[in-house]
């Protein structure tokens, strides 16, 4: 497959992970590849995604031990979530599929000292947003053309369903504002290769909902 910019930040994700192992649920898990991370490192994984063909390429694909993986369908901005019940959620480029308040959700069903974490994709604000952004083209470059001697290598790209693209992103001054507001004590951080991570620790007091 082509270099990709959220299987980058995998490593970035996982040493996140709060003391375990424990639960976590995987939103918008494509096609499991974050989610098998996640158990190889023990945790038991609820990796849900709205897409049937992802879930059903994800499941094919199976487990690496030691923690168990439950595929599923669903959409976490209709369905329910049990609340106070996962260790760690993750959203790896899926947030911007759903109304960002879908965030107050997901901080509910976090255990107190529970983590989430998002990574996704915001417009820049500042010139340094910008420059950022600019920095990360030869950058980018260099890391596709070692992939795809990679895979010219190696028999080719991985054949698969595809993840829907989406091109309106809101800018990383509103990502800070709604973030402050949602997720009290969060961190927004930007990255290269033009994604952000939205980091929260639960500590079980607040309203979620930001009222």
């Amino acid at each position: 497959m082509p270099f990709n910019h959220n299987d980058h930040y995998h490593p970035l994700l996982l040493d996140l992970l709060p003391p375990g192992p424990g639960i976590a649920l995987d939103v918008g898990c494509g096609t499991g590849r974050f989610a098998r991370r996640l158990a190889a490192t023990g945790m038991a994984v609820e990796a849900v995604d709205v897409s049937a063909a992802m879930v059903g390429a994800a499941a094919g694909l199976g487990s690496p031990g030691p923690g168990e993986i439950v595929y599923r369908q669903a959409d976490v901005t209709t369905d329910a979530l049990p609340e106070a019940h996962y260790d760690y959620i993750s959203c790896l480029a899926s947030l911007h599929h759903m109304p960002f308040e879908t965030v107050a959700k997901l901080r509910r069903a976090l255990v107190p000292g529970g983590v989430l974490v998002v990574l996704g994709l915001a417009k820049p604000s500042t010139p340094a947003d910008w420059a950022r952004a600019l920095a990360a083209f030869p950058v980018n470059a260099l890391a596709r053309l070692v992939v795809y001697a990679g895979e010219r290598l190696n028999g080719g790209p991985e054949e698969g369903p595809k993840a829907p693209v989406v091109d309106d992103y809101p800018t990383l001054a509103e990502l800070r504002r709604e973030s402050a507001r949602l997720l009290p004590g969060s961190t927004v951080r930007p990255l290269l290769f033009w994604r952000t991570l939205i980091t929260y620790r639960e500590h079980g007091d607040g309203d979620p909902t930001g009222g």
